[in-house]
């Protein structure tokens, strides 16, 4: 690749840490994804070839089960034949003009599956519609069966597709190869942030730092680092990066800003600018120019109004129905408790809801009787920072907990709780009084939304999450809050509970 731009050489010269970046792993997922700047646009391009089969697929399979479920032998007619053949290329092209294609909303983050929804709700009306406007005598079963099969299939496949592409990311395939422009500290805090969980797919090959911090970068900076911030152009298209990363820095104003974008657009590496604005998420991010100036106006999360009332009913209903179709199970987890060990089948813990009140969380026990009485002579052996008790090898825990735990079974009596409305299905991990007094004010900003039975701390490592990193995700679920959202993690603790891992 040629290098480009207006910088001058001097601030390449007398570099003190210059090193060729790690080559990324090759992949296998779809056949070869792959490595370095030329091969991102290979695996990109294959990522939504792979999406276009999967909504293809996935309504050539909704249409078929519509057929089957709706007429099951009766008389229809063969126009019928036409409109399930019509579907899949509608429904992929309406997919599209809801640019959910578009790269931008891909492999991570909740967009995509929104465009999805939104897709499938602009279909049906289109097709009722339409209907009507022709006044077409279709059958709404077989329309409803189709449209809510093809939505609820397309989500699940992309949903599959982007687990796989995060597995392959954990291998070190497909990704982005990033360079970072910014101070030393800041550039070795989102590189060691960057590096830690990796299926977002960035992953630091190096850093330009201002020309005075360059003589003292081999102590602070943990990646290579190709130059000074002038010449940054020349040092992505050097290090083969296919995207630079700005943070917060004062050397770099708008003027340098724009012509490095300039001088990226050659050799098209992406330019990401990144906020000191954290867990905030793009929805509620909008940039309005004024006088030329790009402004970002910053929307409150709205926590209040229709949108807690259907948040609320959607908890309820969904509740109530686990509820009937568990019976079965809550009798046999009931059995075997008391089989193990006696006692009683239920624990009941005093927990912080919404607003600091109290209630009384319900779930199956999975420790010894004396368990509460036993942890003042346990607390050396915590293995948690912060206020936070946990135990790997809890002795506490008996036969029957452990496999309660893993699979997170002792939670399902937390439903109660949920159609009583104390807790929601999704929200911050339901604390202890003694945890919300040791509380810094902001941590006190979760407290805003109700408890969940799981949440992001629940699919993104459960009990192997640090205190930090438990308290930071369920703020950032406070902030961005969506139903979309919600079903987006109750899809992903589905598979994090069947796998088992994390709990104890």
């Amino acid at each position: 690749m040629t290098a480009t731009g207006t910088a001058g050489n001097a601030d390449t010269q007398d570099i003190p840490k210059i090193a060729d970046s790690p080559d990324v792993a090759d992949g296998d997922l779809g056949g070869g994804w792959g490595r370095g700047h030329a091969d991102r646009w290979v695996w990109e391009a294959r990522y939504v070839k792979l999406l276009l089969g999967v909504d293809f697929g996935a309504t050539l399979v909704a249409t078929l089960a519509a057929f089957v479920l709706r007429f099951q032998g009766a008389a229809y007619a063969d126009w019928y034949l036409a409109l399930s053949g019509l579907v899949p290329p509608v429904w992929v092209g309406v997919l599209a003009l809801t640019h959910a294609y578009e790269r931008r909303v891909l492999f991570v983050g909740g967009e995509e599956y929104q465009r999805v929804l939104r897709a499938g709700v602009r279909l049906t009306v289109a097709m009722a519609l339409a209907s009507y406007v022709a006044n077409a005598d279709l059958a709404r079963g077989y329309l409803l069966i189709a449209l809510v099969l093809t939505t609820a299939l397309s989500l699940a496949g992309r949903f599959v597709l982007r687990k796989i592409l995060h597995r392959a990311r954990r291998r070190g395939a497909c990704m982005h190869r990033v360079l970072v422009l910014g101070h030393a500290p800041a550039v070795a805090q989102i590189t060691r942030q960057l590096h830690r969980r990796r299926h977002h797919g960035l992953h630091v090959i190096g850093a330009c730092l201002p020309a005075g911090q360059l003589a003292d970068a081999a102590r602070t900076v943990d990646v290579p680092v190709f130059g000074a911030l002038g010449a940054a152009a020349n040092s992505a298209a050097a290090a083969g990066a296919d995207t630079v990363m700005v943070l917060s820095c004062p050397e770099l104003d708008g003027a340098m800003l724009r012509r490095l974008a300039w001088e990226l657009e050659r050799d098209d590496i992406d330019l990401i600018v990144s906020s000191s604005l954290v867990d905030t998420a793009g929805d509620r991010i909008t940039v309005r120019p004024v006088d030329g100036l790009p402004m970002m106006h910053i929307e409150h999360p709205r926590l209040s109004g229709g949108r807690r009332l259907i948040k609320s009913v959607f908890d309820v209903s969904f509740a109530a129905l686990l509820l009937v179709l568990l019976a079965p199970v809550f009798l046999a987890i009931a059995l075997v408790i008391k089989l193990d060990t006696g006692g009683p089948v239920f624990f009941r813990q005093v927990r912080v809801a919404r607003g600091g009140e109290l209630f009384r969380m319900v779930k199956f026990r999975t420790m010894h009787t004396d368990a509460e009485a036993r942890i003042a002579a346990m607390r050396e052996q915590n293995e948690h920072a912060g206020v936070l008790f946990k135990i790997r090898d809890d002795p506490r825990v008996t036969r029957t907990g452990r496999y309660l735990r893993r699979y997170s079974l002792d939670e399902l009596p937390q439903l109660v709780n949920v159609l009583l409305g104390e807790m929601s299905l999704v929200g911050p991990r339901p604390p202890l009084p003694s945890e919300v007094e040791q509380y810094p004010q902001d941590m006190r900003r979760r407290l805003m939304v109700k408890p969940g039975m799981t949440g992001l701390w629940q699919v993104s490592g459960r009990s192997d999450l640090s205190w930090e990193d438990s308290i930071r995700l369920d703020l950032r679920y406070v902030e961005n809050w969506s139903l979309t959202f919600d079903l987006v993690i109750l899809m992903r603790t589905a598979m994090v509970v069947m796998r088992g891992a994390g709990a104890y």
